[in-house]
Formats: C-alpha cells, structure tokens, sequence
C-alpha cells in the first residue's frame, strides 16, 4: 500500500519562499511519475508540477520561473521549492504519484495514490 506524508506548508508573506516535501512509501519509488496538485476553497483541484521517472520537469503556466519541482529516490521523496509565492497561490498542496514509467501526465485521473495535503497561505 502506497502512503505519501507531504510537510512544509504554513503562513508566509507574499514574495517569500516555502519548500513542500512529500515522503512516499510502498512500492519502488523511482519507477512512477510524481506530482504536486492544489485546491483552493471552492475551486478545481488543478496541476502544478510534475516530474517523471526520468527527471524531467514540467508546470503549469502560473507557476513556471517560480517553482522547481525535484525528486530524491534513494529517499522516496518528491519536493517543491515555492519563490516569489503570490496571495493567489494559497491552497492545499497534495503530492500525488502517477503512473508507472510515465512522464507528462497533469490530469488528477493520471495520479493513482494521494497525500493528505499541506496548507500553503500566503498573505499580502
């Protein structure tokens, strides 16, 4: 059984910087897309990066020159370092993992286990 433990959000102002971590545990770490999605009140949860088995990274637009996301498999952990942050970027932050072998996927129905989720807060 797959469990993912994200830490890391909390209260920042606008313009600071946060960095989100997600532990995984349960199957070969390595071999699985991983993803950062989020869900402010009300809204859609949506995309924000995502990093395939092989490393490569993609975003969506909003956040693209502000976030990197990372992967460290020997610790099963998947980060995303947060700068410049934007009172728009408040929300739940969940990390998911995806498909096996695969890279590219930003659709929530192409992520199969999922965190808890952090609360991000950023104010003006």
């Amino acid at each position: 059984q797959v469990q993912l433990v994200e830490s890391g959000g909390e209260l920042v102002q606008a313009g600071g910087s946060l960095r989100l971590s997600c532990a995984g545990s349960g199957r070969t770490f390595s071999r699985f897309a991983m993803g950062w999605f989020r869900q402010a009140p009300g809204k859609e949860r949506e995309f924000v990066a995502g990093i395939g088995w092989r490393g490569r990274t993609y975003y969506q637009d909003s956040v693209k020159g502000r976030f990197t996301i990372s992967r460290d498999d020997a610790k099963n952990t998947v980060y995303l370092q947060m700068n410049s942050l934007k009172p728009e970027d408040t929300a739940v932050y969940l990390c998911a993992q995806g498909r096996l072998w695969a890279t590219g996927d930003t659709e929530p129905n192409e992520y199969y286990y999922w965190g808890q989720g952090t609360q991000v807060t950023v104010s003006s």
